[in-house]
């Protein structure tokens, strides 16, 4: 039993330790808003493409079209703030479920279509609900701000309940507590029946409904897990901007996000979108900073070479580079104690 303990505690540790990292991020960076925020929207990155992944990564099913997910929980949840006024908060977990459920229609039809058909229906859903964001003006007497989009009200005694706050910091603990939820729910899918399921279906789909495997129906279970907690991140994203504009939050710039911050980090991986958005979001941010006063765009050129270079040379992502590392360094460390034990076992026998 102790042993077992010992071991869990050895298996987290590492987990552990980058959480504290992260957690002391705020307090290194001092009263540097601008670099705060940078985390902050670094953190939302993995967040989505995190959340992405279950049904991108896990089922193998490439969403480009994720962002519009992310509208309509963002939408959802200003919309009952700015007309009921109801927290946030609880609009979240609404524009979630509705999502959730949106996913799932959507997911009976376009889950038929396999590859670049599956590919090109998410897009088209996508730009479908990007245009009508942005020439419908209100549904009834409900407002949609049509290209100008969403600005949301600012409430000064509202407290928490309003998902308001003056500065970053707030914003950057509840990022990261949303992204080790959504890692969380990762590895426990990973781990369980649902998650060998979603590997079969990606490794081989024939081969899975051979097996007695319902593959339309494990299909949709990924779909709606990954619309909800991408629906969230709308949400988010709307109160930490206070506006939600249809190019920004529904864009195909923001899909093309997910995916490649999960490409380069490792699909079908619990932390390597995490780690891809946490490498292309640093690399962007540093580039942005010191090389885009000299070249404008530079920023997005040094972007793509790495998504290039990352593609070529580790099309699993570097989570496989990462892992083949730490497995023969953890080797080497195993045969050192090893050789250590036996010397003293020799000594003790003379």
């Amino acid at each position: 039993m102790i042993g077992n303990r010992s071991d869990m505690m050895k298996k987290f540790l590492p987990i552990i330790i980058v959480g504290l990292i992260f957690a002391a991020v705020p307090p290194l960076l001092g009263n540097d808003e601008y670099l705060l925020k940078s985390c902050v929207f670094i953190l939302l990155n993995a967040y989505l493409a995190t959340s992405w992944n279950i049904v991108g990564g896990y089922a193998g099913q490439l969403s480009f079209g994720h962002a519009a997910f992310m509208a309509i929980g963002g939408y959802v949840s200003t919309l009952l703030f700015m007309n009921t006024g109801l927290s946030p908060w609880i609009g979240m977990l609404i524009g979630g479920i509705v999502v959730a459920i949106i996913s799932v229609l959507i997911g009976i039809p376009t889950f038929r279509f396999k590859g670049a058909y599956f590919a090109i229906a998410t897009v088209a859903f996508s730009g479908g609900l990007l245009t009508i964001l942005k020439s419908v003006p209100k549904i009834g007497p409900i407002e949609l701000g049509s290209s100008e989009g969403l600005i949301i009200p600012l409430v000064t005694d509202g407290g928490i309940a309003s998902f308001q706050f003056l500065s970053s910091v707030p914003y950057y603990y509840i990022i990261l507590a949303f992204t080790a939820i959504v890692l969380f729910v990762s590895w426990y899918i990973e781990r369980s029946k649902l998650g060998f399921y979603l590997t079969a279906i990606r490794e081989d789909e024939e081969a899975a409904k051979a097996l007695g495997i319902n593959t339309a129906r494990v299909k949709l279970y990924a779909a709606a897990i990954s619309g909800f907690f991408t629906a969230i991140g709308g949400t988010f994203f709307g109160q930490l901007m206070g506006i939600l504009q249809p190019d920004t939050v529904a864009g195909a710039e923001m899909s093309a996000h997910m995916v490649f911050n999960a490409i380069v980090g490792g699909i079908g991986t619990v932390f390597g979108p995490f780690i891809g958005a946490i490498l292309l979001g640093t690399v962007g941010e540093v580039s942005r900073v010191y090389l885009g006063d000299g070249i404008p765009g530079l920023h997005l050129v040094i972007y793509g070479i790495i998504v290039t270079i990352v593609i070529v040379f580790w099309p699993k992502g570097i989570v496989e580079p990462l892992q083949n590392f730490l497995s023969k360094k953890l080797s080497f460390k195993k045969k050192v104690a090893m050789g250590v034990k036996e010397g003293r076992n020799q000594d003790g026998r003379a």
